[in-house]
């Protein structure tokens, strides 16, 4: 059986695979060569580099290993028609993307941004704006596996967290739950706003400019899921109206964010880079996942780890 990564891991990561699976041809490149990928039964990617005319080629394609949380760049049509099975790694974001929001948030209530200015210019000045997180109320938007963690941590500070999703149904480390019906009702009560929820038919502008009306004047808005949650007129909007006091940012509609976008020059958004999910760890825990589908594989078990529906996106 021949296994294609579309990228090469390190050197160590590398070595482990191959020495687990001896009998395994695995062929490691950064780009992809249309000869390899037509022989290849289980790809190995990212997901942004597979597009219509690779799943064509790849006539012997039964498994896509997708290497991140996301799919919404894959050819999803086609690969349904295929049936082939795509797995991903969901899961493994949820401790450096925890670690993240939680950064943003104490930065932000601490005043931490306004400490590093002072230290910039030797500034010794003991008025900070600073704020305590203690007591406040948390709406979290996904919360499965990242969204649960950061509930966790939120609570460990005394946050009353509200847990939002499609059914309603509990979920770990989440006071209250409410679904995506109840949802404005449910914005004027919070004084923190996070989405971790996936770019999904269902997500996609989501929120709406009736959405950051319901919110309070001083809510901390964040999205770490997907740029298109909401529109980027409709959050500009809300900004420039003073219907929330803060953006913190880390994904967009547009991706890499223009450097003439206002969001860089607006005092009320903090833009992060897409980097939350950032980790040394990152391919470490990917490829985990990975060896344990693969064993499941070679005994003809199709039920994977993280296996998804590619028709819902998730």
């Amino acid at each position: 059986m021949k296994v294609y990564f579309t990228f090469d891991p390190r050197p160590d990561l590398k070595e482990g695979i191959l020495q687990d699976f001896p009998t395994i041809e695995f062929i490691f490149h950064e780009k992809i060569d249309h000869a390899v990928l037509k022989e290849a039964e289980v790809v190995v990617t990212y997901g942004e580099d597979l597009g219509e005319q690779h799943v064509s080629i790849a006539e012997k394609l039964k498994w896509i290993m997708v290497a991140s949380a996301g799919i919404e760049k894959m050819p999803q049509k086609e690969i349904a028609e295929r049936g082939i099975v795509v797995s991903n790694v969901r899961g493994i974001h949820k401790i450096p993307m925890a670690e993240s929001v939680l950064a943003h948030i104490l930065s932000y209530k601490r005043g931490l941004t306004w400490i590093y200015e002072q230290e910039k210019k030797a500034g010794w000045s003991r008025k900070p704006k600073a704020t305590e997180l203690h007591g406040s109320t948390a709406l979290i938007l996904g919360p499965g596996a990242i969204g649960s963690e950061i509930g966790r941590l939120l609570q460990a500070f005394g946050v009353h967290t509200i847990g939002c999703n499609r059914s309603g149904h509990q979920a770990d480390y989440m006071d209250d739950m409410i679904s995506f019906s109840t949802l404005q009702k449910a914005l004027s009560s919070s004084d923190i706003v996070i989405s971790v929820l996936p770019s999904t038919p269902g997500t996609r502008h989501l929120l709406q400019s009736e959405h950051f009306e319901a919110m309070k004047d001083t809510t901390l808005f964040m999205n770490f899921g997907r740029g298109d949650l909401v529109s980027t007129d409709v959050l500009m909007d809300a900004l420039n109206e003073d219907e929330i006091a803060h953006a913190i940012l880390d994904v967009y509609e547009e991706e890499p964010l223009p450097s003439s976008h206002p969001f860089w020059q607006m005092t009320n958004v903090t833009v992060s880079p897409h980097v939350s999910s950032h980790s040394s760890r990152y391919l470490e825990r990917s490829l985990e996942i990975f060896k344990t589908n693969l064993k499941k594989w070679l005994e003809g078990d199709t039920e994977l780890i993280n296996k998804m529906d590619i028709t819902k996106g998730y």
